[in-house]
């Protein structure tokens, strides 16, 4: 169980894309409540294998808007455990040449944690 109200939303979601857009719309108005939820400690020990890669996809989104934003990244958010061995790809269809321009210019919050998304496909309008 993820424990944080908000992510649990997020992860139940039936589809993948519309819970990160979700997350990504929370980030982009700086959404308080959300904003002050993650700041409490997520007990990553007691998630199931689906809900830590979950939050390893959501943990780079969070950790590099916080970052622009000048807001302190929660210690959880870094646990090494939210990491990939093998490089995870957002966009399902995407050449060899895109993976590799993806590792080289994806900021540091998506590297550390093997996690690669185009920039332009997470920004909000």
């Amino acid at each position: 169980m993820i424990g944080n109200n908000y992510l649990q939303v997020l992860f139940d979601f039936p589809d993948e894309d519309t819970s990160l857009n979700q997350l990504l719309e929370l980030l982009k108005f700086k959404d308080l409540n959300f904003i002050n939820s993650i700041k409490e400690p997520i007990k990553i020990d007691l998630c199931n294998d689906k809900e830590i890669q979950y939050l390893t996809k959501v943990s780079a989104l969070i950790d590099y808007y916080l970052q622009i934003y000048g807001i302190e990244v929660p210690d959880w958010i870094r646990d090494e455990k939210l990491s990939f061995d093998k490089p995870y790809y957002h966009s399902k269809r995407i050449s060899d040449f895109e993976k590799l321009r993806l590792q080289y210019t994806n900021p540091a919050p998506f590297r550390a944690r093997n996690v690669y998304y185009d920039l332009q496909g997470i920004q909000r309008v």
